[in-house]
Order: C-alpha cells, then sequence, then structure tokens
C-alpha cells in the first residue's frame, strides 16, 4: 500500500471516529427525538413539511388545527376554495404558492394513489410543493424509513460548523452526510442535529459555552 493511499485510509478512519463520536453524544444529549410539528397522519405531515417552508414549526402548528379540521382527505385539499385556503395557511407565509401546491396536491394524491400518500422518495418529490426535504421528513417521520436525511436550516449550520460537510447545496449536504451516518441513524441524527441546532448551536449567537461537543468542533468559539 502507498503512502498516499495509508494517509487516505488514515483520513477516512479519523473522519469515521469524529462522526461517530458526535453522533454517540447528540445521542445520549437528545434520546427521544420527535419532529416538531404536529400531525395525526401521513396526509397532516406532508401537508405540515410543505407549510413549514420558510417558515417555523411553531407557527405551522398553530395554523394546522383549523386546517385539518376543515381538510381532512386528499379530496378536500382538491375541492378547496383557494381563497379560503390561502386564509387560512396566510401567516406561514408563501401563501399563494403553498395554498396551490396544497390543492393540486390533493388532486395529484386523489387521482393517482388513491388518496394515499406514497412511502417512496421517486414518487414523493413528484408532488407539488415537495423537494427531497420533504420526503425525507414524511418517510422517516411517518413510515419509518431512513432512505436519506432531510437538510434543513439548522442540519445544514449544526453539520458545516461539525466539519461534516464542506458543502452549501443541501442535496450534496445529504450526499455528503448520507457517506459517514450509517442508514439506520440518518432520520433521528436530522432530528437530534435540529435539537441542537435551537438549544446550543444558534444561528447568531451559539452557546460553545454549553455544548457538548466543544472539544471536537472545530468552530467552537470561533463563530
Amino acid at each position: 500500500m502507498t503512502d498516499k493511499n495509508i494517509n487516505k485510509k488514515n483520513e477516512k478512519q479519523a473522519r469515521k471516529n469524529h462522526t461517530d463520536e458526535i453522533l454517540l453524544r447528540l445521542k445520549g444529549k437528545y434520546p427521544i427525538v420527535r419532529s416538531a410539528l404536529n400531525y395525526s397522519n401521513a396526509l397532516e405531515l406532508l401537508v405540515a413539511t410543505i407549510l413549514s417552508a420558510q417558515c417555523t414549526d411553531a407557527r405551522v402548528n398553530m395554523v394546522t388545527p383549523i386546517l385539518f379540521k376543515k381538510y381532512k382527505t386528499t379530496k378536500d385539499y382538491a375541492q378547496a376554495d383557494l381563497n379560503e385556503l390561502k386564509t387560512i395557511i396566510h401567516s406561514t407565509g408563501f401563501y399563494n404558492n403553498k395554498a396551490k401546491h396544497l390543492k393540486k396536491l390533493g388532486k395529484m394524491l386523489n387521482e393517482n394513489y388513491n388518496g394515499k400518500v406514497p412511502d417512496s422518495i421517486e414518487k414523493l418529490i413528484k408532488l407539488p410543493g415537495v423537494a427531497r426535504k420533504t420526503a425525507n421528513v414524511v418517510l422517516f417521520g411517518w413510515f419509518g424509513k431512513n432512505e436519506g436525511i432531510p437538510v434543513d436550516t439548522h442540519v445544514k449550520r449544526v453539520t458545516s460548523r461539525l466539519g461534516l460537510t464542506k458543502e452549501i447545496n443541501p442535496e450534496k449536504i445529504e450526499k455528503d452526510l448520507i457517506k459517514i451516518i450509517p442508514r439506520k441513524e440518518l432520520g433521528p441524527s436530522a432530528l437530534r442535529f435540529i435539537e441542537h441546532g435551537r438549544a446550543i448551536c444558534k444561528a447568531r449567537k451559539p452557546d460553545c459555552k454549553n455544548c457538548l461537543l466543544n472539544d471536537i468542533c472545530p468552530s467552537a468559539f470561533k463563530v
């Protein structure tokens, strides 16, 4: 084995050890994790996740009780009055596009999937208003599938600061994380990154002093 290959092998092992230690500590800190969105079925989770784009989960949770009471099935969304739908979801922002997406979503699910939310990423990302992040949230949150990792602003920020990725594009970040995080830990790890991002590794002023990762984080006390 050449020196170059040996160096690559050592770097790969060091990266694995670094990642494993991060995941172990976060699991100890946040043992039980779930989405901050409130939902009781796959359709509700899908709709709530679409609404959460450029909006806080807390705000979405203020809107969905009214929304879910009125729209219970894909047929309800397909037949929704667009203006009424816009009024209900107005406070989540980008309500014009979101309302159109929800109405088209209901129609597509009703016509193509017998009113059911599909459980594959290939089918989910073809739905209106659904990209990989939303698809991954639904797949893990409802179906328990770890096909990918949803990269939101918290996941992007925390994994970058921890040195787990150097990418900026969410899809490229996801590819990096899939390479180093065990498949069964993808969904839980994303939720733990989010929890840590909200509690400690905040955007403007991370609390490095009280971070359980400050001794292995390359960004500690530097942000």
